[in-house]
């Protein structure tokens, strides 16, 4: 069964110094949803989960730069649940020299990942499946998120508006 608009909502929200996007991705029926890329703004997130009245199974790492990662402790102390990022971007999530943040002075750190993800996993949320794919080039790790059903991906930084995303940054790779 193609679940039609109503079997699904997300939300995007725009978050962080440097504005980047934070989804919240569900299942309507199910009421669970994942949190993708919780940059900062862990109330505004937290408002929108509440919006939807659902209940997160997991925070969803596109890749681990810091501007991702901010609100990822917060949370998941509020909501217990599992975080999700690329095996080879692990070590992003509590090193801040790895996750840049070391190089601003922020050091920002979060907990370790509950789950390593590799190309061609399914997340499931509630009834809904994303499949992972492993979209190098803006980091090593970079994975893009699809939800077949609708044609919707969660591309992280591997896009920009109007632009590829950026290849400059350690781990990156125009090539790739």
């Amino acid at each position: 069964m193609t679940p039609s608009k109503q079997h699904f909502f997300v939300e995007k929200l725009e978050v962080g110094p440097f504005p980047m996007n934070s989804y919240i991705f569900g299942c309507n029926e199910s009421v669970r949803c994942v949190v993708i890329d919780p940059g900062e703004d862990a109330d505004l997130i937290k408002g929108a989960i509440a919006r939807h009245d659902s209940q997160p199974d997991a925070i969803i790492l596109t890749h681990g730069h810091y501007d991702h990662l901010g609100a990822v402790g917060a949370i998941k102390k509020q909501f217990n649940c599992p975080i999700l990022i690329h095996e080879y971007e692990q070590d992003t999530l509590t090193n801040p020299m790895v996750n840049l943040s070391g190089l601003t002075g922020d050091n920002l750190t979060a907990p370790a990942a509950d789950r390593l993800l590799r190309d061609g996993e399914e997340i499931a949320v509630g009834r809904l499946k994303l499949k992972v794919l492993h979209t190098p080039g803006h980091s090593r790790g970079s994975i893009s998120l699809y939800f077949e059903q609708a044609g919707i991906l969660f591309a992280g930084d591997l896009i920009f508006a109007g632009s590829i995303g950026r290849t400059d940054l350690p781990g990156g790779s125009f090539e790739e």
